[in-house]
């Protein structure tokens, strides 16, 4: 009876230690630190400058024309530039001091013109906020075909919407989906 009740313990914390091993060699996920939205942010800067969050671009259908879309934050107590350079064109803006600027919410977006950028891909852009040193970051570009975009395009309206594709299951004997 006791070797029974030793190797039925045994056996279980056999059990315990390999099912709660696993956990302990698993890096957990929670601790990468990411973006949570469709933009991106531009790396933090040693010392005061400007904060750039979300940056993303919305562009026609065509991707000729975009808006920069993002949030500008300057803490110091002076008027700070963001520098935007990308192959086909440059722009800067402004960002008062202690202000915070939601472009293409509170504020309106940068143009980008002669993006020639489709939606669905990135843009490689060089970013210089304030006094730090530039970085080059890729910015996703997007359609208007979302609702939360669907006034931020330059030139589409959000009525404008014929080139927004809408798929349906079929049910088709191959699983395709069919454009309508």
């Amino acid at each position: 009876m006791k070797s029974r009740t030793i190797a039925s313990l045994a056996a279980t914390g056999i059990v315990l230690l390999t099912a709660t091993g696993c956990g302990a060699m698993t890096v957990q996920a929670t601790t990468f630190e990411y973006t949570a939205s469709d933009g991106v942010n531009l790396p933090a800067s040693d010392g005061p400058g400007l904060e750039v969050r979300n940056a993303l671009v919305v562009a026609d259908h065509d991707g000729a024309d975009g808006n920069f879309i993002a949030v500008l934050i300057n803490e110091t107590d002076a008027e700070q530039t963001l520098a935007l350079d990308w192959e086909t064109g440059d722009a800067t803006i402004a960002v008062p001091a202690g202000e915070t600027l939601s472009l293409g919410a509170g504020a309106e977006p940068e143009l980008l013109a002669g993006l020639d950028t489709i939606p669905g891909s990135t843009l490689s852009m060089y970013l210089q906020a304030g006094e730090a040193q530039g970085v080059e970051i890729e910015v996703p570009v997007l359609n208007n075909c979302l609702t939360e975009y669907a006034a931020l395009a330059p030139n589409d309206s959000s009525a404008d919407a014929e080139h927004c594709e809408h798929y349906e299951y079929s049910g088709g004997e191959d699983g395709e989906s069919e454009g309508h």
